[in-house]
């Protein structure tokens, strides 16, 4: 894996063609805080582009409809390149509060197969191996991007190429500094006892944080989309 000196942000992929982009914003989120980096989503999806064409960059998360943070943080998203698909969180009989997005994933996965060359799954829980194994017999490639100490090995193992996001932390690290920067929501996470082969459980989100001190830029990314029907 090597960084192209010409621009410092682009992985030498080689050709990629088109580019679809599927993020488990719960358990990156997890992961994230688990290594103390504050991701900027415009510049991990830059890097994960590579020399690619943008056909779908999506962004699965749990949500709190009264959570104000929370939604300012997705309209964000949705304003700077991101096809968002939430799902209420759900209140189970011991408190805690879940929604597992892992169906929506694979599901969009396998039904756009076909529509793009390239499929990146940003995500480290092992539940995506079939969906992976499935996406790869319809001809597609697919990359894993995550931290390697929270990813799970077979999930590296089953995929074409994996992306270790702590190698190249610094490239996709937010820059509080920056005029229009904004917080990204903050959850109690669950028990997170990750080491090599453990899996942070990144996919469900608690109690939301307090209100963005920060509005978050309306600017996009201008990435070029392909068209579709979609």
């Amino acid at each position: 894996m090597q960084l192209d000196p010409s621009t410092g942000s682009s992985w030498k992929f080689g050709h990629r063609g088109r580019v679809a982009v599927f993020i488990d914003g719960n358990n990156l989120f997890h992961a994230a805080r688990f290594h103390s980096i504050d991701i900027d989503y415009n510049k991990l999806l830059r890097i994960l582009l590579g020399d690619g064409r943008l056909l779908r960059a999506f962004f699965y998360t749990g949500v709190d409809a009264g959570a104000e943070r929370q939604q300012g943080f997705l309209l964000w998203m949705r304003r700077n390149g991101f096809r968002v698909i939430q799902k209420e969180l759900k209140t189970f009989y011991d408190g805690t509060r879940k929604a597992n997005l892992d169906v929506e994933i694979a599901v969009d996965m396998l039904s756009l197969a076909g529509r793009y060359d390239t499929a990146v799954l940003v995500s480290g829980d092992e539940d995506f191996v079939y969906a992976i194994n499935a996406v790869a017999y319809k001809g597609c490639r697919v990359e894993v991007a995550g931290f390697r100490s929270n990813t799970a090995p077979r999930l590296i193992d089953v995929a074409d190429f994996f992306i270790d996001l702590g190698e190249i932390s610094e490239l996709i690290r937010r820059d509080t500094t920056q005029p229009g920067s904004y917080d990204v929501p903050s959850f109690e996470p669950d028990d997170i006892h990750v080491s090599g082969g453990q899996r942070a459980n990144g996919r469900d989100q608690h109690r939301s944080a307090a209100p963005s001190r920060n509005q978050p830029n309306e600017s996009g990314p201008g990435f070029g989309r392909l068209k579709d029907d979609r």
